[in-house]
């Protein structure tokens, strides 16, 4: 029955059998013989695999005058036999508070160069430079938002772990399904973003998320948290992940904090949902008050990060299903039977990241951007 349960969710994604937590392989195992890997330019190569997996390069950008802004490439396969490509745009309180600008569309004629580093469709270019340290995202895909930007990252990237990827499956020397990420905790972003009615001078702290979900996104995970800080000296990202009842409800929660020309640490992370709220026992349990934290070492010196607090007020509450591609809609929405959704924030100089290295201490505040994600 479960041989039989597996292929039919292979084709159709429905739900998996419970193989429980020695079903998947931790990226957080990796972290004690190897904390975290800093990124060449060959680690930000589009994998554009075969079987059905979501890739995506994600650039969140905090800018000086206060805006909050984001581009995204999404690159997906389902069950090897159609691919789809689409970019995403959006501007925050575009025409004031509460009313964004989001942009969604389907790519055309899309490929990758020869090194696999570049991406191109009709009227869209993502280039990293030959360095490896400078992305340009240019798109006139849509006339809403003409986008034309470049960041530089101002810190190294970094992968946690080895590779940065937890593994799934029965047999884990052959894994059937795989989550990765990789980060530029911080960069300098400059450029434009053109709308009908604005041109908005995109300028202050950038910020990539490269990921791949190599399977079926509500396979991997049920839950995800998400918090990308920029302060005047340092920045800090923490990814987390809840997998489905299928992998035993496991967590997976990584990250690290950089300042310019380093990673001060990197490696395991908690995050806790320390109030949430319901507006009815049919939605989501949305977060009101939060705690980040980071561990790890650095120069042999234990290191800890910290951001706590309530959160600001949110800033959009996103139907997800309303912003994916057509063919990986279909999938999730027929298997879960639900309505996944992001509760996004977005605040200024309203939470402190406090770090202790050794015996100093520092705190700082600055913006941040945060998701909390249900799935399943």
């Amino acid at each position: 029955m479960n041989w039989f349960k597996q292929q039919l969710a292979n084709v159709v994604g429905t739900e998996e059998p419970e193989y429980g937590p020695t079903a998947i392989r931790s990226l957080n195992t990796q972290i004690e013989k190897t904390p975290y890997t800093i990124l060449t330019r060959d680690d930000l190569k589009w994998k554009a695999l075969g079987t059905t997996n979501v890739e995506t390069e994600t650039f969140y950008f905090l800018c000086d005058d206060g805006t909050t802004a984001m581009a995204q490439v999404i690159y997906s396969n389902v069950g090897g036999l159609h691919t789809t490509a689409q970019f995403n745009s959006k501007i925050f309180n575009h025409d004031g508070p509460g009313k964004h600008l989001w942009t969604s569309d389907p790519l055309s004629d899309y490929g990758f160069d020869e090194s696999q580093t570049n991406f191109y469709a009709e009227n869209v270019a993502i280039e990293l430079n030959e360095a490896g340290d400078t992305y340009t995202i240019k798109s006139a895909v849509n006339e809403e938002n003409i986008v034309n930007l470049t960041l530089k990252r101002t810190a190294p990237g970094f992968q946690v772990g080895a590779d940065g990827t937890s593994y799934y499956g029965t047999d884990l020397e052959n894994p059937w399904a795989h989550m990765r990420h990789a980060f530029w905790p911080r960069g300098a972003v400059s450029g434009t973003m053109q709308t009908r009615t604005k041109t908005y001078q995109i300028v202050g702290s950038g910020f990539l998320s490269y990921a791949i979900q190599g399977g079926k996104p509500h396979h991997l995970a049920a839950r995800w948290n998400f918090v990308n800080f920029q302060g005047p000296s340092y920045s800090a990202v923490l990814m987390q992940y809840t997998t489905p009842q299928s992998y035993g409800k496991t967590s997976v929660s990584f990250g690290g904090i950089a300042k310019d020309g380093e990673i001060v640490v990197a490696g395991n992370t908690e995050v806790k949902h320390v109030e949430s709220k319901q507006e009815s026992e049919y939605d989501w349990p949305e977060p009101t008050v939060i705690s980040w934290r980071w561990t790890g070492e650095k120069d042999g010196k234990e290191v800890v990060g910290s951001i706590d607090g309530e959160l600001p007020q949110r800033t959009d509450r996103v139907d997800v299903l309303a912003h994916l591609p057509g063919f990986v809609k279909s999938f999730i929405s027929g298997a879960t039977g639900l309505k996944p959704h992001i509760f996004q924030y977005s605040s200024k100089d309203t939470l402190t990241l406090k770090l202790k290295i050794g015996d100093e201490e520092v705190s700082e505040t600055g913006r941040l951007f945060s998701e909390a994600t249900f799935i399943s």
